[in-house]
C-alpha cells in the first residue's frame, strides 16, 4: 500500500486553488502527477540528498515516486510561477513588519582534488543569488527570487516589490539605500527603515522617509 501524508495534500489542495492540471504535460506521459514531482523536489531540497537518493529512499518507505531521470527532467520544466502562486496562497494575513535580504547559494561543491585537477588557484566560484521578502513576526517568506547571473540588490527588490507591497514597514541593510526603493514604499505608504549610506542625504523621497526613520527600532528588529 503506497504511503501519503499531510504535505502532499497540501500541495495538492494549492494546486486545485491555481486550477492547475494534473500532470505536468497535457501531452507527455502520464505515469507521475505534478504533485509526487513537487513532493520529491522538496523533500530533496530538505534533505539535501542527490536525485537518485531521494527516488530509491522514498520508494523504499513506499511513496510514489518519480525516478530519478523523471525529476532531473521536471525541475527544468516546472513553471516558475508555479511556485510563486503557491507560495502566495499560503499567505492569508496582511503583513506588518517585512525584511528583505539576499544569499548566494552554491551550485557546485568542487572536491579539493578536482580543484587540483584542473589546475585552479582560486576556488569555483558559481552560485544562485536568492532575494526574499520575510515577515519578522510570523517567520514566514512571503515571496522568493532567485538569479544565476549577478544582480545588484535594488534590482531583486522591485521583482519582490510587485508581487508583495501590502505591509507597513520595510527594514533592510545598506544594499538597499536606494532613492527608488524609498520612492516605492513612499508611494505605497509603506515606512522604511534602511541602515543609510555613508554621506548620502540627497533623494527627496529618502528625506521623506528619515522623519519618521529610527535606529532603534531597526536595532530591536534585528534582535528579535
Amino acid at each position: 500500500m503506497k504511503k501519503t501524508n499531510k504535505l502532499i495534500i497540501k500541495i495538492q489542495r494549492l494546486l486545485n486553488q491555481l486550477n492547475q492540471r494534473e500532470y505536468l504535460h497535457h501531452f507527455g506521459p502520464k505515469k507521475y502527477k505534478l504533485k509526487q514531482h513537487l513532493f520529491a523536489l522538496l523533500f530533496m531540497q530538505i534533505a539535501k540528498w542527490s536525485f537518485r537518493r531521494v527516488s530509491f529512499l522514498r520508494g523504499e518507505l513506499g511513496f510514489i515516486t518519480p525516478t530519478y531521470s523523471a525529476l532531473y527532467k521536471s525541475r527544468k520544466k516546472i513553471p516558475k510561477g508555479i511556485f510563486d502562486k503557491m507560495l502566495g496562497l499560503t499567505i492569508n494575513f496582511k503583513p506588518k513588519n517585512v525584511g528583505i535580504d539576499s544569499t548566494g547559494i552554491s551550485i557546485f561543491n568542487p572536491s579539493f582534488h578536482f580543484v587540483k585537477r584542473i589546475d585552479r588557484d582560486k576556488p569555483v566560484k558559481s552560485f544562485v543569488k536568492v532575494s526574499a521578502f520575510f515577515d519578522l513576526d510570523r517567520k514566514k517568506f512571503l515571496s522568493v527570487h532567485s538569479k544565476i547571473d549577478k544582480r545588484h540588490d535594488v534590482n531583486d527588490f522591485e521583482i519582490l516589490f510587485k508581487k508583495q507591497n501590502s505591509f507597513k514597514n520595510l527594514f533592510a541593510d545598506t544594499a538597499y539605500d536606494s532613492e527608488k526603493v524609498h520612492e516605492a514604499c513612499f508611494k505605497n505608504k509603506i515606512q522604511t527603515f534602511i541602515k543609510l549610506r555613508k554621506n548620502v542625504k540627497r533623494g527627496f523621497y529618502r528625506r521623506k522617509q528619515m522623519k519618521n526613520y529610527s535606529k532603534k527600532h531597526l536595532s530591536q528588529k534585528k534582535l528579535n
